[in-house]
């Protein structure tokens, strides 16, 4: 039972409903517009970087999971070099759903999530069974479920040095093969390893690094944005942050992003299929995560089921039909074959609520202090956070 949640100090507009600005200033536009910088042919500088990259000719990309433009001016109290880099920052969307999985291929690939088809934490598979994208390996095969190749593969086949610098446990995942393929996979087992790892490949020559910190997240999620362990990690994205920025060579610069933000929801936001049986009337499968439900229906079901949900939810929720959810461009354009990886419904939280599925799902999710995935400002906006 869940009886503290701490204050995460947000905006007061970070429950505003964000589009992702796909194709002018998304998560997909990042590396494209890095390889349009480095000379890669084809490529498209849609953020406009190479003023802030004149004379650059390798770039690091850090994505510090979690580090949403609405939690930055939280985590620069403890971090003083974000207040520093946020001086002169952008802000990017990013893709729909908000989540992990979502993020890390939409950046990787330069795609949108309905083009790459990674489109929620979990989705369903044809057979029926729930893929877990933090937990996939090689079922499906990674390469036929995201079927797009990555910018890393393009930079690549244009000469340049790719490399990605993250865990080594994440090497040859699923989503690493999805997200990274093509490039050069150095372990890092700490955030010391990482810094280092990230400035050897820029100090190595001309290209594109990619890096990955999850630990924001993560404290973000069991104890919630601003408690104590979120504070000392972030501290510690500030220590990982100052070493990249007083490291890096000449010729070379350091792009800050992050996949999404979060904010902490309330014991009394949470409903649960397994509590209430007018949101479990009429389910026959159950996907994505709590802040963005997909929803599974009995034939015939799927009216009585969106106008149950809709009951329960209110305005604090759009409860719409999967036609619906992809004809307001959230997904961006969807690939025929991905369209049943998306719920016959798709709820989506608007307000600090979350549509829990205990029996779905394993119990601990309904544990978690802070939560993301929706359209919300706090988990929609991220920044890119540049240094020379």
């Amino acid at each position: 039972m869940i009886t503290e949640v701490p204050a995460d100090h947000l905006r007061a507009d970070a429950l505003t409903p964000v589009p992702p600005a796909y194709g002018r200033g998304s998560l997909a536009d990042v590396l494209p517009s890095v390889c349009a910088v480095l000379g890669v042919p084809g490529a498209v500088d849609v953020l406009g970087l190479a003023e802030a990259l004149d004379g650059v000719d390798r770039v690091a990309v850090l994505l510090v999971d979690g580090l949403g433009e609405y939690q930055v001016p939280v985590a620069s109290a403890y971090a003083p070099v974000l207040k520093d880099l946020a001086a002169g920052s952008r802000s990017l969307t990013a893709g729909f759903p908000s989540t992990t999985p979502v993020s890390l291929v939409t950046v990787g690939t330069g795609a949108v999530p309905g083009a790459h088809g990674v489109l929620g934490f979990t989705t369903r598979r044809p057979d029926g069974q729930v893929l877990n994208h933090i937990l996939w390996k090689d079922d499906p095969d990674p390469r036929a479920w995201q079927p797009i190749p990555t910018q890393f593969e393009r930079a690549g086949a244009a000469g340049l040095a790719v490399t990605v610098v993250n865990k080594p446990e994440y090497a040859g995942s699923g989503l690493s093969v999805s997200a990274n393929r093509g490039a050069v996979y150095l372990g890092a087992p700490s955030a010391d390893d990482l810094a280092a790892g990230i400035l050897a490949a820029l100090a190595a020559g001309p290209g594109i690094v990619y890096g990955y910190h999850p630990d924001l997240d993560h404290y973000g999620h069991a104890d919630g944005v601003d408690s104590p362990r979120w504070r000392s990690a972030a501290g510690e994205v500030g220590v990982l942050l100052d070493r990249l920025v007083h490291g890096l060579p000449d010729r070379s610069a350091l792009l800050v992003i992050a996949d999404h933000g979060q904010l902490n929801v309330p014991a009394s936001g949470r409903f649960d299929l397994a509590d209430n049986s007018d949101l479990s009337a009429g389910i026959v499968g159950v996907a994505g995560e709590p802040r963005v439900r997909y929803l599974y229906c009995a034939p015939g079901a799927r009216e009585d089921v969106i106008a149950a949900w809709q009951g329960v939810f209110g305005s604090s929720a759009w409860v719409l039909a999967r036609e619906e959810a992809i004809g307001r461009g959230l997904f961006g354009a969807v690939a025929p074959d991905h369209v049943d990886r998306i719920g016959e419904v798709v709820v989506i939280c608007l307000e600090r609520v979350v549509a829990l599925a205990t029996g779905w799902e394993p119990p601990q999710v309904g544990k978690l202090i802070a939560y993301h995935g929706s359209v919300t400002a706090a988990e929609m906006m991220v920044p890119l956070l540049i240094a020379r």
